[in-house]
Parts: structure tokens; sequence; C-alpha cells
């Protein structure tokens, strides 16, 4: 099995020891997704709605230059700095699997990088 790393500009370049994604053995991993602006490297302003459309920009952008979209997604993990913000990053969410959404897992966390409200990673096929 071999593994092809996955580094797009138009996705937060990775701050640390790890790809913004990898394809192994016919499926891609994302790294998790914070809602970083690209360009800048800041958190983008606003509440967990606006921060979750940002991290889906990211997570598409790298799925994107691995060959793949968002259709093909079978898994995602969801961290919430507060489970009260679900329902509102679920209704974002749901924009983006409108239709046969992936398997989910969502879970509240101490604290997220930089203060954000969000991140979510996928894995999806290549």
């Amino acid at each position: 099995m071999t593994k092809h790393i996955i580094s797009t500009p138009n996705a937060p370049a990775a701050v640390g020891p790890y790809s913004q994604g990898v394809i192994a053995n016919g499926l891609v991993f994302t790294a998790g997704q914070i809602p970083l602006d690209p360009q800048t490297m800041k958190l983008v302003e606003g509440d967990v709605q606006a921060q979750t459309r940002q991290v889906f920009a990211n997570l598409k952008a790298v799925l994107e230059a691995a060959g793949t979209s968002l259709e093909r997604v079978v898994k995602a993990t969801v961290f919430l700095q507060d489970m009260n913000d679900f329902a509102a990053m679920n209704a974002v969410y749901a924009e983006f699997f409108a239709t046969n959404p992936p398997a989910r897992s969502t879970v509240q966390v101490a604290k997220l990088p930089l203060g954000a409200l969000v991140e979510i990673e996928l894995i999806a096929l290549a």
C-alpha cells in the first residue's frame, strides 16, 4: 500500500507535522479543518454557522485536490466546542450533504485550536 500526500493552496496550510490530506488504499483522509481563511490564515469571524461554512470550503478544496468530492464522503467526524451549537452546525452541514449523507460522529471537546467553534474531518472514496 502506498500513500499520496495532498496539498493545496486553496485550504489552510498545515501548521504542524501533518498533511492536509492523504490518499491511501482507495480512500482520502482529510486533516481536521477549522474555519481558517486560507489566504490570511486567520479564523473567520461569526457564529458556528459561518465557521461551519468556512470549514466546508476548506474540506472541499482538499477533496478536490485529491480528485474527489463531498459526494464521495463516507464518514465525517465533527468536533464542537459547545454541543448547544449542534442544531446550528447541523443546519449548515445538511446543506452540503442533502442526499445520501455519510456516517457521522459528533462530539463536544474542551477546546479547539485558536478558539474555533467547530472542526470537521472527512473520509472519502478516492
